[in-house]
């Protein structure tokens, strides 16, 4: 299938600062930049910028960046599930994550996250695609936002919602662990109803298995 990439750029003012929003970004230009010491949510600094890297590299992967003086302070990325992951087991070439969403510290509060997420839909390049998200608690800074679970989940629906992701029923073990968990799901306009059930299946596997 293909794979719009369609390069995005936005400049946002913040009280001294500006920060770029820009994507998807090349591999190229992700190796000069530098990470900001606070986007360690799921690795270190270091290896989270290789990882974004790795995931410009692919056909498929989308690095929608948040830059200020060449310091990513703020990321969103897209990419296949995970071969492991349940969500990869209906071999669909139009169902795309979106894996990871970071926003450094000092940055918070501006609305960078929902530039980021939203920059990545621009121009319709992600309608050919079902994109979902596994929301689990254990990822979310709650220490650092001040914030309880359900109140974090909250904020995260709404910021998924500002392009259109909407709640998810499924059946995956990992999801249905803890209630604050969720799925949420974008279905694109131009994705075919046969992708749509296989999609059906996939988040309720275990409705098949008797």
């Amino acid at each position: 299938m293909d794979h719009y990439k369609i390069p995005i750029s936005h400049t946002l003012g913040y009280a001294d600062r500006t920060i770029t929003v820009s994507g998807p970004r090349s591999p190229e230009t992700l190796e000069g930049l530098s990470m900001h010491k606070d986007l360690d949510a799921f690795r270190s600094p270091h290896e989270q910028l290789e990882a974004l890297i790795e995931i410009a590299r692919l056909p498929e992967g989308r690095v929608i960046a948040a830059t200020e003086n060449q310091t990513i302070v703020g990321y969103v990325t897209f990419h296949y599930p995970d071969e492991l992951e349940l969500w990869s087991q209906g071999g669909m070439e139009d169902l795309i994550e979106l894996g990871a969403i970071e926003v450094a510290d000092d940055y918070r509060g501006m609305g960078l996250g929902r530039l980021l997420i939203s920059t990545s839909f621009e121009q319709k390049q992600l309608e050919n695609c079902i994109v979902f998200t596994t929301e689990y608690y254990w990822h979310w800074d709650l220490r650092g936002s001040g914030l309880d679970v359900w109140a974090y989940r909250q904020m995260m629906e709404k910021l998924m919602k500002t392009v259109d992701m909407v709640w998810y029923a499924t059946d995956d073990p990992e999801i249905c662990s803890h209630p604050a968990n969720c799925l949420m799901v974008r279905i694109g306009q131009e994705v075919p109803l046969s992708s749509q059930e296989t999609f059906d299946r996939v988040r309720f596997r275990q409705r098949f298995m008797y």
